[in-house]
């Protein structure tokens, strides 16, 4: 059984950086992608950064530019720098992993509290 657990949340001021950090244990085969979502009180879940199973990252318009995704498969490990933070990205992060093929899994992190405000 996949776990995932996330590290690294935290309150920080408007314009500043913090690093999240999530650590996958148990058995997972096959191609699998890794990445983080976020869901603000009130709000859906939505992505915000993933790596593809060759490691190519995406990003939600929202963070372009201020996060980075970065993925270790030897330790298997996903990490988020979070960059030029602001208020909106105020949110509960999530780490997530998809297993693709047949049949595909689907994991969630217990989800770490990132907090912007002065």
């Amino acid at each position: 059984q996949v776990q995932l657990v996330e590290s690294g949340g935290g309150l920080v001021q408007p314009g500043g950086s913090l690093r999240l950090s999530c650590a996958m244990s148990g058995s997972i085969s096959g191609i699998y992608t890794m990445g983080w979502y976020r869901q603000a009180p009130g709000k859906q879940r939505e992505v915000v950064a993933v790596t593809s199973g060759a490691g190519r990252p995406s990003y939600a318009d929202s963070v372009k530019g201020r996060f980075a995704i970065s993925r270790d498969n030897a330790k298997r490990t996903v990490s988020l720098q979070m960059n030029g933070l602001k208020p909106e990205d105020t949110a509960v992060y999530y780490c997530n992993v998809v297993r693709l093929g047949s049949p595909g899994a689907v994991y969630w992190g217990q989800g770490t509290q990132v907090t912007v405000s002065a």
